[in-house]
């Protein structure tokens, strides 16, 4: 029993940490570098991406696991989770407005720009490719969902300080926001070993 929970946990920290989503597999690159400017937005659309993430895996394993797979029906993969993930997001994006107002406002801006957002099917589609189990297939997206959480609040926050330093005007803007996200992606993948070890 508890080495399944060590297992769990293991299972959320690297795909939290250190096999980042954001900062080791480079899925999600655009709204992590397109919203990272405000702290406040940043962590609406982490929170967006996380619910959407969970949710579409969840959903996208379920199909794989008792429509795709029984039937043959393999190769139909990648069309059918990119049609259930934006599915999801209309359905997510409907219940909200209907019956949570306060959240679909906060959400409702970024809801839309979630369904071309390539990390969530990158999740998807890597939670079926590891054969995860129903409970590890909740984890794993919940995990890489905090990890994109905590990679654009990091950069959210560190390029609010950016602005009022002063920077060679070469380095401003996108360059110093790459140069950021490299050294995080270096920082985050240093961390593997104090779980794996």
């Amino acid at each position: 029993m508890l080495d399944s929970f060590y297992q769990i946990f293991v299972l959320f920290f690297v795909a939290a940490i250190s096999e980042n989503i954001v900062l080791n597999k480079f899925l999600g690159i655009c709204p992590f570098l397109g919203v990272s400017k405000k702290l406040s937005s940043a962590y609406q659309m982490g929170l967006a991406v996380t619910f959407v993430i969970v949710f579409s895996s969840l959903v996208t394993w379920l199909i794989d696991k008792f429509i795709l797979v029984p039937y043959n029906l393999e190769f139909l993969k990648i069309v059918s989770f990119i049609l259930i993930i934006a599915s999801s997001v209309q359905f997510v994006e409907l219940y909200l407005k209907k019956y949570f107002q306060d959240v679909y406002e906060a959400f409702g801006v970024y809801l839309p720009l979630i369904t071309t957002n390539c990390a969530i099917l990158g999740v998807a589609l890597l939670n079926v490719q590891y054969q995860h189990n129903l409970f590890e297939s909740i984890f794993y997206p919940l995990g890489n969902g905090i990890g994109f959480i905590i990679a654009l609040v990091l950069m959210a926050g560190i390029r609010e300080k950016l602005d009022l330093a002063d920077i060679p005007k070469p380095f401003r803007g996108t360059p110093a926001a790459l140069i950021i996200a490299a050294l995080l992606a270096l920082a985050f993948t240093g961390l593997k070993t104090i779980v794996l070890n």
